[in-house]
């Protein structure tokens, strides 16, 4: 409190802190085309979904276990490499991993029309021909030869009922994490 003349100014601060947390969630699988330099048109869809992110760009990288490209938002891969960050490189198999995992990677834009340039090793790595499936896949987006992505589509369905109860079917909510 101020004493000024004969009034009194009472003066409050308070600490306000804000946290801002983006979860990217992402909805959908479509079809699209690649033309004859690598250029996929993100499906409008998917592109109102990327919003938000898209000024920060992406990183397009190999899919580790899939023939397949991941696009990542930044934040995305930001918080996937805090993780990696904490791997100890002096360990030979964290340091391979690394490698492997980087392999390839691009920092990549959308163009003013809403179209991704998939650079020319990933399109190699990934098989990407004129038919292409965009999909999603939680916090990022996969980008797949139409003919590998029904492959592997038809090969997970085999067992995907007891995949399901493995993986989501845990009784207790601890065993998730």
């Amino acid at each position: 409190m101020l004493k000024c003349g004969r009034f009194f100014i009472r003066f409050e601060s308070y600490t306000v802190k804000t946290v801002i947390i983006i979860l990217n969630s992402f909805i959908g699988t479509y079809e699209c085309k690649a033309d004859a330099k690598g250029r996929i048109m993100i499906p409008s869809a998917i592109k109102s979904q990327l919003l938000p992110v898209v000024k920060d760009g992406f990183v397009l990288k190999r899919a580790v276990f899939q023939p397949c490209l991941e696009l990542y938002p930044m934040n995305e891969w930001n918080a996937l490499m805090q993780k990696v960050n904490k791997l100890n490189r002096f360990k030979k198999k964290n340091n391979d991993f690394i490698r492997r995992f980087t392999a390839g990677v691009k920092f990549v834009e959308l163009d003013a029309t809403g179209r991704l340039l998939i650079p020319k090793d990933l399109v190699a790595f990934a098989n990407i021909s004129k038919k292409t499936v965009v999909s999603s896949a939680v916090n990022i987006i996969e980008i797949w030869d139409k003919n590998n992505y029904e492959k592997a589509i038809d090969e997970a369905t085999v067992d995907f009922a007891e995949l399901a109860e493995e993986v989501m079917g845990q009784d207790d909510e601890h065993e998730l994490s």
